[in-house]
């Protein structure tokens, strides 16, 4: 039985970025379940599935086969075969996997896998619903969280480092769209799980957000 350790949040509030670091030093591992997701998504727009459409994407989504590998300590992201760990962090890709995890069929596709990997190892899972839903009985479950303003802030940043050009203004309005409809949705809606601690990361490092759950696992 592995030790499991389950991290949730908001959009943009740092849970890839932490989770993997924490992976690292303590030696779990990572399953990034916003990845699998984002496969899925990625598998919508490359069959021209409309991702709006429930029927329709949750009778694709059968096709759709994602899986987690390791290349020399980094993760990879390999849907039906192919590795697409760099086609799944586009905005595109990312809107997308806002609608089509809220359908039912896509998160029983995916829910398997991701708990028999957290039975055999140990683990740290980071989403929008581990500690509630996917692993409820987790020992330990952290909610991250961050302001509107410091998320969005973080994002402008990160895109604009890769040379994409956005308005910070336009990139707030989506997290907080995505913040409404993330919590609001039927299944599995974000929220924080009762017997979770909350770390608000908007005035905090990276390192001390770290320790800060690394004293929580020990």
């Amino acid at each position: 039985m592995g030790f499991n350790v389950a991290i949730d949040g908001p959009a943009g509030a740092g849970k890839s970025t932490i989770a993997k670091r924490l992976a690292k030093e303590l030696g779990f591992i990572y399953v990034d379940t916003g990845a699998m997701y984002r496969g899925i998504a990625l598998y919508m727009i490359k069959n021209k599935i409309d991702t709006a459409d429930e029927t329709a994407v949750s009778e694709a989504v059968k096709q759709a086969q994602v899986k987690i590998a390791y290349e020399a300590g980094e993760q990879r992201v390999i849907l039906n075969g192919e590795d697409v760990s760099g086609e799944i962090r586009t905005e595109q890709v990312s809107a997308a996997a806002s609608t089509t995890s809220a359908y039912k069929a896509v998160r029983a596709h995916l829910l398997e896998l991701q708990r028999t990997l957290a039975s055999e190892n140990d683990v740290i899972m980071d989403g929008r619903d581990i500690g509630t839903t996917i692993l409820p009985d987790a020992d330990v479950k952290v909610y991250l969280t961050a302001s509107v303003e410091c998320r969005a802030k973080r994002r402008y940043d990160e895109l604009t480092a890769k040379g994409e050009v956005h308005e910070l203004e336009q990139i707030e309005e989506d997290i907080r769209k995505r913040d409404h409809q993330d919590m609001t949705r039927e299944i599995s809606p974000l929220k924080k799980a009762d017997d979770a601690t909350e770390v608000d990361s908007s005035d905090m490092s990276i390192d001390e957000v770290v320790e800060t759950i690394k004293k929580l696992v020990k």
